[in-house]
């Protein structure tokens, strides 16, 4: 008996073996069956279309007025009045604001008194020289007489050169004090602040009775009635984006309201950090609307065509980093797995470059799907979608197969 134990053991291993390569055959088999009895998929589908597409991006900016500036004195003193508050307009050389100008009035009026000075001693010069010259005239017609000597005619003559001298002197003296009486003027003219251009008042720094210093700000003018919006563009899209070219605006105070502008300057570098570049789109603001601060999303048409071949966006898939497109066959309720060449992508529309197709591609449920497989198309009920053969019975009832075994045992 020892001696056929190792061969009964062979043989016992032998049959386990035989048994397990048997059991996997058949269990393979059935898999195979199943997957060929594999349930239609329920989808949704849409047609493929001629029509216009457009490529739009879309930038979040800021809203800034046009122009902006502080109306602040040049000379320092305390406000006496200040006649605007914010929101308030304000048009171009309106008076907003007062400083005390007793001081500089009294600047003027000691420069005035200095002029007056300047010009009588101008009349009293050339009084003097007008003697010199008649001195001169005199010495010159008797010494050709031969009455008066030399020595009087040259006495003469370096006095009239003095009052010449003296009546120069007297002449600058005026014009200097006409310069320093403008002076004055000017820095009384200071007391007043004007607006250099119409706006609205943006803010109010300081009230009455504040002592200020030069330059100190009184208020802010901003100008709404056409704005800026500042955004950033990448540098994938730099060279797409033109000056003049049209935009849309929305801003979230008004969701509702589209604005247009167009593209107004492009800076002409790119941050070495971010690989961006300022971007401004110029407004017209004519509701006033807009305000300075609001946040605010910009689109531009980057490209766009007027007859493309167009699928519904959630149409395309992507199969091993490719797109491509299920394609509907409805006689057959199969689909085929085509690759596609993308052009234009938006949201909603896809563009096909190539191949040119025809027919009905699957929007929904495509993630179910592989090339062949069997589908139920929209108001199809079970059990109606499936080609003739075997896999009817599949699709309409996934049970089916295992009731007919059943049956059978």
């Amino acid at each position: 008996m020892k001696k056929y134990l190792p061969k009964i053991i062979l043989g016992i291993f032998l049959l386990f073996l035989l048994w397990r390569i048997v059991l996997l055959i058949f269990r393979d088999s059935d898999a195979d069956s199943r997957k060929l009895q594999r349930p239609a998929v329920a989808v949704e589908i849409d047609s493929i279309k001629y029509g216009p597409i457009q490529e739009i991006r879309e930038f979040t900016g800021t809203v800034y007025p046009l122009y902006q500036f502080i109306i602040a004195p040049k000379v320092a003193g305390r406000i006496t009045e200040v006649r605007k508050r914010i929101g308030d307009w304000v048009r171009k050389g309106e008076i907003v604001a007062r400083i005390d100008d007793a001081e500089y009035q009294q600047a003027v009026l000691e420069a005035e008194a200095n002029l007056k000075i300047s010009q009588a001693t101008l009349n009293e010069t050339r009084s003097q020289f007008e003697l010199a010259r008649q001195e001169r005239d005199r010495a010159q017609s008797l010494q050709e007489k031969g009455i008066a000597s030399s020595a009087e005619l040259d006495a003469a003559l370096s006095q009239y050169s003095a009052q010449e001298s003296r009546i120069k002197l007297a002449q600058a003296q005026v014009e200097q004090r006409e310069a320093a009486l403008n002076s004055a003027k000017i820095r009384l003219g200071y007391t007043l602040l004007f607006a250099a251009k119409k706006g609205f008042i943006g803010e109010r720094f300081v009230d009455e009775g504040t002592l200020l210093a030069p330059n100190a700000p009184v208020v802010s003018v901003i100008g709404i009635d056409t704005v800026l919006i500042r955004t950033t563009i990448i540098e994938r899209v730099y060279g797409r984006i033109k000056v003049g070219q049209p935009t849309q605006v929305v801003v979230d105070a008004f969701p509702n309201k589209i604005f247009t502008g167009h593209v107004y300057r492009i800076a002409p570098m790119l941050q070495e950090t971010s690989r961006m570049a300022q971007m401004e789109v110029e407004v017209l603001n004519d509701s006033l609307i807009l305000k300075p601060g609001m946040f605010t999303r910009v689109s531009v048409v980057l490209d766009e065509k007027e007859n493309a071949q167009i699928v519904p966006t959630q149409a395309v898939v992507n199969r091993e980093g490719k797109p491509g497109v299920y394609l509907v066959d409805k006689q057959e309720n199969k689909v085929k797995y085509i690759e596609i060449q993308t052009g234009i992508v938006s949201p909603e529309l896809t563009e096909i470059l190539s191949p040119e197709i025809k027919g009905t591609v699957v929007t929904l449920g495509q993630h179910l799907l592989e090339d062949g497989s069997n589908i139920l198309l929209p108001g199809q009920k079970s059990g109606t979608g499936a080609p003739s053969g075997k896999q009817e019975s599949n699709t309409g009832d996934p049970s089916g197969p295992q009731k007919q075994r059943d049956s059978k045992n």
